[in-house]
Order: structure tokens, then C-alpha cells, then sequence
């Protein structure tokens, strides 16, 4: 009996060790074996349209670039990434009660002037102010005629986030605050009137108006691995709107409502340059210099490079990564991030899907 116990004590003693030196063994196997091989690109789309970056309207110098990123600052990304269909919407029955909600969030409620097929205006009933918006797309802009009434700039500019407070209310209230955008990130800037300009302000106090940026929120690849947004203007949200002291709609001077909707649920993969390639492009001239800043000699130096999604402006196109270059002097460059295979004037074909509201 006593040796059936001690063996019994020695087998148990060795399955405990045996079975540590098993988890040992298949640890160091996940992290120093050989990795299984990434699926390859769905590439569903087919070939994507090139992206319709902006002009902007300046002439630019010949630039020369000298690439000074810190190794320890490069992100290593996967060999492929999502692409994102952004659907057209469509007119519905709903699509003018829609619009007019929109409207009197922001205060207008007189009846609108239908300008084209899909175009309408609104006028303020007793404020300098105009609203006009498409009526399937739910784009709008705000402006209102400070020349007329100068009275908002009398008033004090709110604090940051009681400006940003309004503007959501706002959307909320034509409900047109999607997720994306709610969970997004908010920027703000100060702006003072100088002559018949809006400049920008040092602070809050040099203020008369304050600009809120409401930016898209990121794609998450992973845990560890957040894809940030950009738009056409890195220092302006494809949303954004210009805030007096006076409260509710009434205080909105200016503002713009450009957020298309994203199929997020139904991407397709692409394969990506590797940051050589995209930094070999962005020497040859293929970049879209979205800020030049101060580099008016052409003499740029790059400090950053990371891939973002590019937000465009416009409806109708794809939701796609590109390379960023930020450097000194307050530079900008957005390359494509997708291999220029898969670019080309063949139409990208992607499944129907209903616009998200």
C-alpha cells in the first residue's frame, strides 16, 4: 500500500510538471515559432478610383524634402487594410421632413426656396441668416450676414466646450449626431474679426468667436492599433461651425454639414505600400500637399509619418487609408496607401448597401 501511494505521489508530481513544461513549450512556440501566413486582400472592390483630393487653389513651389523620422516613432502596420464604401443616399419619402427638421433645430421655420432638383434654401425670420441643404444627401451650410447684424460680436465667445456643446445639441436635435461622429475628436480654434476677415486669436479673451471641428473617429485594427481620420484641410472637420456668445441656433455665424455615411460593417481588404514606397512617392510629386505652411523656399523637412483615413468632402466615394507626412513649418502631405496596382480608371464595384442614417 505505501509503495501504490508513494508512486502515486511521484506520477502526480511529474503530470504537474509535465504539464508546465507543455504551457512553457507552446508559449515559446507562439512567440518564436513560425507565424501562420495573413489571409490574402479580399480586394472586393475591384480596382479603386483614384482619390479625389481638393485643389486648393495655390501655386506651389519645387519642393525638396529631407526625411528625418526617429525609427522609434514608425509604426509597423499590416500588409493590408480596410477600405470602407461610402453609399450614395437616395431620396425617400421621409427625405423633406427630414430637411425641415434639420432646419428648425437650427432656427429656421419659414417656408424654403427650392433652388435646384435637390437644393433648397432657408431664410431666418428675423435674423440675417440662411441655411441651404440638399435634401438627399442632408449636406448643409450656415452663413450668417455679420455687415447686417454685428450684435452676435458684442456679446462674450463661449468657453470651448460650451460651443461644442451647442453645436451637438444642434445636430442631435435634427438628428444628424451619428456615432462616428459623436465618438469622434472635437478641436477648436479662436477666431477675432479684423476688417471684413475672421483671423485666428491667440486666446479666449482676444476672441470674438470660437470654431468647433467635429473630426470622424478612427478605425481600431486591433487593440493596440487605432487608424486616425484626416480631412482635406488637416485643420479643418469635413463638420465644423463658427459660435457667437449669443445662446442656442441663433449664435451659429457660419458652419458646414459634410459627413457622408460608412457601409463599416461590409469592408474589403487592400493591400498597402510599405513606408519606402509611400515616402518614394511623395519625392517623385505623387503626394496631395494638404497644408504647405511655412515652406514658401520648397526646403521641407519630414518629422512624421503615419496612415490615416482620408474623410473626403465630397459624397459618393471610398472610405481609404493614406500615407501622412507632417514636418516643419506646419507641413502636410497625404500619399495613397494602397498599392498602385489597385488603383486605376476601372470603376470599383462594391455590393449594394442602404446608406446608415
Amino acid at each position: 500500500m505505501r509503495q501504490i501511494i508513494r508512486y502515486g505521489i511521484v506520477a502526480f508530481i511529474l503530470i504537474i510538471i509535465g504539464r508546465f513544461a507543455l504551457g512553457v513549450a507552446i508559449n515559446l512556440y507562439s512567440v518564436y515559432g513560425p507565424k501562420p501566413a495573413p489571409p490574402p486582400p479580399t480586394v472586393g472592390f475591384n480596382r479603386l478610383p483614384e482619390i479625389s483630393f481638393p485643389d486648393r487653389g495655390i501655386e506651389l513651389p519645387e519642393l525638396h524634402y529631407t526625411v528625418e523620422i526617429p525609427p522609434s516613432t514608425i509604426t509597423k502596420y499590416p500588409i493590408s487594410i480596410y477600405v470602407f464604401f461610402m453609399p450614395k443616399k437616395t431620396a425617400v419619402l421621409s427625405s423633406y421632413d427630414d430637411m425641415v427638421k434639420i432646419a428648425d433645430s437650427f432656427g429656421f421655420t419659414s417656408q424654403p426656396i427650392q433652388l435646384s432638383e435637390s437644393l433648397f434654401r432657408f431664410i431666418h425670420n428675423s435674423l440675417p441668416s440662411t441655411l441651404e441643404i440638399n435634401i438627399v444627401t442632408k449636406r448643409f451650410s450656415v452663413s450668417y450676414n455679420l455687415a447686417a447684424d454685428s450684435a452676435p460680436l458684442n456679446q462674450r465667445p463661449p468657453v470651448p466646450e460650451v460651443a461644442k456643446s451647442t453645436v451637438v445639441k444642434l445636430l442631435q436635435g435634427g438628428a444628424i449626431y451619428p456615432t462616428d461622429l459623436a465618438d469622434g475628436t472635437s478641436e477648436h480654434e479662436f477666431l477675432k474679426v479684423e476688417g471684413q476677415n475672421l483671423v485666428r486669436a491667440l486666446s479666449l479673451s482676444d476672441a470674438n468667436l470660437v470654431r468647433v471641428n467635429l473630426f470622424r473617429k478612427g478605425v481600431t485594427l486591433s487593440k493596440d492599433l487605432v487608424i486616425p481620420t484626416v480631412t482635406a484641410d488637416p485643420n479643418r472637420a469635413n463638420v465644423w461651425f463658427i459660435v457667437s456668445g449669443v445662446r442656442g441656433a441663433g449664435g451659429i455665424i457660419a458652419g458646414e454639414y459634410k459627413y457622408t455615411s460608412i457601409a463599416i460593417d461590409q469592408p474589403e481588404t487592400y493591400p498597402i505600400k510599405t513606408l519606402q514606397d509611400a515616402l518614394n512617392d511623395l519625392n517623385t510629386g505623387q503626394a496631395y500637399i494638404a497644408n504647405l505652411g511655412l515652406n514658401v523656399d520648397g526646403n521641407v523637412t519630414i518629422r512624421r509619418a503615419y496612415l490615416a483615413y482620408y474623410d473626403p468632402d465630397q459624397a459618393g466615394e471610398f472610405f481609404q487609408p493614406v500615407y501622412v507626412f507632417e514636418g516643419d513649418g506646419d507641413f502636410t502631405a497625404y500619399v495613397p496607401a494602397v498599392t498602385n496596382d489597385y488603383y486605376g480608371a476601372i470603376e470599383a464595384s462594391p455590393s449594394p448597401v442602404p446608406a446608415a442614417e
